[in-house]
């Protein structure tokens, strides 16, 4: 008869088609082990739920029940576990985006995720500050790799006192450690103009640099400062930019000439600060760092060279479309709208300035849905069809930063709203399916 058992982590959901339900789990039911392995969080149950016959320990209603599986077709096990605590940060960043928000937005944004689990499962950068010896372990033994890592600068004194503490092991070793197990990294620079730039920008990119192939990637992103900032960090001026993109490139094209491959890239904000051209698409490989800003104007502006857009229906049968997206983009989106507008097709692009975190946040993706309706009133008519970008959305829902949700946004503007991909294609297809 099974042992009494008070531990386990609460199963969420159970999806149809997958080993559990076959088997008779339930949502409500405690997972504790699989295969008489223990499953503390949904990594684990990652790597011990490949298999077709499958033994689950469970505890339902404080006594462990045992469940087997006869193998067969599957989905998997179709165990959806609720979400772990996510360990937090420790430091205290100069440049820390969370400690600049204004108060009373939802709790979840003041969150400083720094865990090693939402970086492997999501590609969250950490600071590797807040790692015990059996995270370390956990790491190698279950091989979660790639990890997404946030350096700064390679020379200790400087990074600590860039994340605000002086007690933090020295990254480099951590990251020899990391490639000395074959564990796999794209990293980060947050650059800040008088801090970390400069020789200090090359020496951590080259100290980087021999641990490739196992740090895979190498991104420079210059300080984020909204209006709300009581940080130290100075704003990203011109001339800082054209010196940071000087030293990328050189050693991009070192590495180009010895790897075939940039290895090191710089985001798309150093390229409109410095009013510099974008390198040709294929000089960002895979693109290994887009969701981190790296590469995404670049991308944007080689797909849409390739649209093809068929001729508008006659006058009395147009639509008109309207789109929107931050500062730093519009210049980029409005070339593209031009070229829709030259097909016949009626439609116009806005910037929408960001005044909840200041004019100088500037991508689409921290707009807030006051601001967008702030800048749509007044512009819009009745039969207009407005194109809302997806990534000026949290990701998978259909809401703004600030909780407005696209369906407010056509009530209060009194438009049809559409949700599209943010890319040259989704605004393509959008304005071809509802013309």
């Amino acid at each position: 008869m099974p042992a009494k058992n008070s531990g386990g982590i609460e199963i969420e959901t159970i999806e149809e088609g997958g080993l559990a339900g076959k088997a008779g789990l339930l949502p409500g039911d405690r997972l504790v082990a699989v295969n008489g392995r223990r499953i503390r969080d949904a990594v684990d149950l990652m790597f011990q739920g490949g298999e077709r016959e499958m033994k689950f320990l469970v505890n339902r209603g404080g006594e462990g029940k045992t469940f087997r599986t006869a193998g067969g077709e599957s989905d998997g096990t179709g165990i959806v576990l609720k979400p772990f605590k996510v360990k937090t940060c420790v430091n205290n960043c100069i440049f820390c985006f969370v400690s600049q928000l204004p108060k009373g937005m939802r709790k979840t944004l003041y969150l400083k995720d720094d865990d090693y689990r939402m970086s492997f499962l999501f590609g969250s950068y950490i600071t590797m500050t807040n790692l015990s010896d059996a995270d370390r372990k956990r790491i190698v033994e279950q091989r979660l790799s790639p990890l997404y890592i946030s350096v700064h600068a390679s020379d200790k004194t400087v990074r600590n006192r860039m994340i605000g503490n002086q007690k933090a092991r020295d990254i480099m070793k951590e990251i020899k450690f990391l490639a000395g197990k074959h564990i796999r990294m794209h990293t980060q620079i947050v650059m800040c103009p008088g801090v970390n730039d400069g020789k200090v920008l090359e020496k951590t990119i080259t100290d980087l640099y021999r641990f490739f192939p196992y740090v895979l990637s190498i991104a420079v992103v210059p300080v984020g400062l909204t209006a709300h900032s009581k940080k130290p960090a100075p704003p990203l001026q011109k001339e800082d930019a054209m010196r940071a993109l000087d030293i990328i490139h050189r050693l991009q094209s070192r590495f180009r000439r010895k790897h075939g491959e940039s290895i090191v890239y710089g985001a798309d904000e150093l390229y409109i600060k410095a009013e510099s051209d974008f390198p040709p698409v294929v000089e960002y490989g895979e693109f290994p760092q887009i969701e981190n800003g790296v590469g995404m104007v670049a991308r944007f502006l080689h797909q849409a060279k390739r649209i093809r857009l068929p001729q508008a229906p006659d006058e009395g049968k147009r639509k008109r479309f309207v789109t929107f997206t931050g500062m730093s983009f519009y210049p980029y989106l409005a070339k593209f709208v031009d070229k829709i507008r030259k097909s016949g097709i009626d439609i116009e692009a806005l910037p929408v300035e960001n005044t909840f975190f200041g004019a100088s946040v500037t991508v689409a993706g921290l707009l807030t849905g006051r601001d967008v309706i702030k800048t749509l009133s007044g512009a819009l008519k009745r039969e207009d069809i407005l194109l809302v970008p997806d990534v000026a959305l949290r990701g998978g829902e259909e809401v703004f930063l600030d909780d407005v949700s696209v369906q407010d946004l056509g009530e209060v503007l009194g438009v049809n709203v559409v949700v599209v991909p943010s890319t040259p294609r989704g605004v393509a297809d959008a304005v071809i399916n509802e013309k």
